[in-house]
């Protein structure tokens, strides 16, 4: 019993294994094929999905007057800068932003950031859908905005940019995002810090390639019970000395599991035989008492023709019986 363990234990170690590797050999050949706005941990194997807080303008009257769609980007305070920012995540601002400086005609409608200032809207990058991983920090940049301070319009070396760092909040709705402008040293590259429960990471959709949710959530469960089984009759056998069916672990507790069951179920049974049985009709019942009744009474009348013969036969004997003597 001890080598049939060991023998299963090494083939559920074999098989989780060669999952890995098939699972590790897949990512990373794959990796590059991530959705627009998701990224994926190099340390721990997260998914980050921020589609959940990249907005989208509503499409119809309908969705703005019910609330369900936002009909304005993310909003960070300048503070010190004196000004207000608008951003937006891996998508461009919901709001009809013109006279852009710096920016073509264009490309105006892909502005993903801007604020503005002294009556002037400056870009401070266009949209970007692919953040990445730099350590453990989740980053997203912007860039190709405005010219920078100093630069001139139109013949820029220096555009202005953007760098959002992502932070989870397990207590922020799943659609909800705060932004925080954290500062710019050169008035060129801008600093957010946007926190969100979309930051926390989660496991990746199964898409035909890898296990689910649910398919980990059975791998697991059926680990779990060929230990139990494994470990329970090893144990039965080897320690409390049973043969048969009682080396199964819990032997008494399914045994009268499965007796209660079959009791049910002759209970069950028995109770629709009854429900189901066809009640006998009178006409049937009266033909049956009177068959029943002239056969008794052809009982008697053959007892009765029996006892007459008996008396005929004694008393031929008797005669006989008187012819000898004489």
């Amino acid at each position: 019993m001890k080598s049939l363990a060991t023998s299963l234990l090494g083939f559920l170690l074999l098989l989780s294994a060669s999952h890995a590797s098939v699972y590790a050999a897949s990512d990373s050949t794959g990796s590059n094929a991530l959705p627009p706005c998701v990224a994926r941990s190099p340390t721990t194997g997260l998914y980050y999905d921020l589609n959940s807080i990249s907005l989208s303008p509503p499409k119809t009257k309908d969705e703005k007057l019910r609330g369900n769609i936002r009909d304005e980007s993310w909003h960070a305070k300048g503070h010190d800068y004196h000004a207000n920012f608008t951003i937006n995540v891996c998508a461009p601002v919901v709001e009809d932003i013109k006279d852009v400086v710096g920016v073509d005609r264009a490309r105006w409608q892909n502005v993903s950031a801007y604020y503005e200032k002294e009556g002037k809207t400056y870009s401070i990058g266009q949209q970007a859908s692919e953040p990445v991983f730099r350590g453990r920090k989740l980053v997203l940049n912007y860039t190709d905005g405005s010219p920078c301070a100093g630069e001139l319009i139109g013949n820029a070396s220096r555009t202005k940019s953007t760098i959002m760092s992502f932070l989870c909040d397990r207590d922020a709705p799943a659609h909800q995002a705060t932004a925080s402008f954290v500062g710019t040293m050169d008035q060129c590259t801008y600093f957010f810090e946007v926190r969100s429960s979309a930051a926390c990471g989660g496991v990746a959709p199964a898409d035909g390639q890898g296990l689910g949710p649910a398919g980990v959530f059975g791998v697991i469960a059926l680990i779990a019970v060929v230990a139990y089984l494994v470990g329970g009759c090893a144990y039965q056998r080897t320690v409390m000395h049973q043969r048969g069916w009682r080396q199964c672990p819990n032997y008494s507790l399914w045994a009268g599991m499965f007796d209660f069951v079959k009791d049910m179920f002759t209970i069950l049974g028995s109770s629709l035989g009854r429900v189901f049985r066809f009640k006998r009709s009178p006409a049937l019942g009266h033909t049956r008492s009177g068959s029943q009744r002239g056969g008794f009474i052809s009982a008697i009348g053959g007892r009765r023709n029996s006892g007459r013969d008996v008396d005929a036969e004694n008393r031929l004997i008797d005669q006989l019986d008187e012819e000898w003597e004489d």
